[in-house]
């Protein structure tokens, strides 16, 4: 649906207990998200009582480098010990949710699960996490879908009483190595807003590109980055 000039109105959602790798792509490319077996786009939102346009984001692997500020989170964290495995929500990773999401005032979630499945390393598709420790204690986790020739971020989460270190950045990174090492195209970081928001950490790496609710994907400012 078009409204006033170019803004297209998009609000749909269907449910689905596996899609495949390929089908998985092709829903990405088209501004899909999920949670769980609910997938999901919108075009518009709202964000501190503005109706924002949503920007489904990615970046163009082939042409990504990490940002000066990018590389000196991956040195500060070095010392962490980071591990990629099938996702498993175990007794540790609840209680750092728990953790993570006395940072929320707002739309606080109860769960993993408001996010992840039930079986959340196949259903509905191959998904990861990134599991980091500090001390022997899990102190960041990021989860993350496994496509044909992407890597779509699903959920991250800190200990806030380490945010200086950007442990959310962090994952991100570890993420997109993971996804770069494998092959794939395309890592896909998520929805932000047009307009400065909570999500404009999203927007900050290098050959993020934007879709535009017609099919098609752009290159994004770098006014961002640094």
């Amino acid at each position: 649906m078009l409204l006033d000039g170019d803004i297209i109105f998009i609000n749909e959602e269907f449910f689905a207990d596996r899609v495949t790798p390929v089908q998985l792509d092709t829903l990405l490319a088209d501004g899909w998200r999920h949670f769980g077996t609910q997938f999901f786009r919108y075009s518009l939102g709202v964000h501190e009582a503005e109706i924002r346009r949503v920007i489904p984001l990615r970046i163009r692997l082939a042409s990504f480098s990490p940002s000066k500020s990018q590389r000196r989170v991956l040195r500060q964290n070095a010392d962490l010990e980071v591990t990629i495995r099938p996702v498993e929500i175990d007794d540790e990773s609840a209680a750092l949710f728990q953790r993570h999401k006395r940072r929320f005032k707002f739309g606080v979630p109860e769960s993993l699960h408001d996010f992840l499945s039930d079986d959340p390393a196949n259903v509905p598709c191959e998904a990861f996490e990134v599991a980091v420790h500090h001390q022997r204690k899990l102190v960041a986790a990021s989860y993350f879908d496994l496509a044909a020739s992407s890597v779509s971020a699903v959920y991250g989460m800190f200990d806030p009483d380490l945010a200086t270190r950007s442990l959310g950045i962090f994952t991100m990174l570890k993420e997109i190595e993971f996804a770069i090492s494998n092959g794939k195209e395309f890592y896909y970081q998520g929805y932000a807003y047009e307009g400065e928001s909570f999500y404009d950490y999203k927007k900050r790496f290098r050959a993020t590109e934007s879709f535009d609710w017609k099919g098609n994907w752009e290159v994004q400012s770098a006014r961002f980055i640094a």
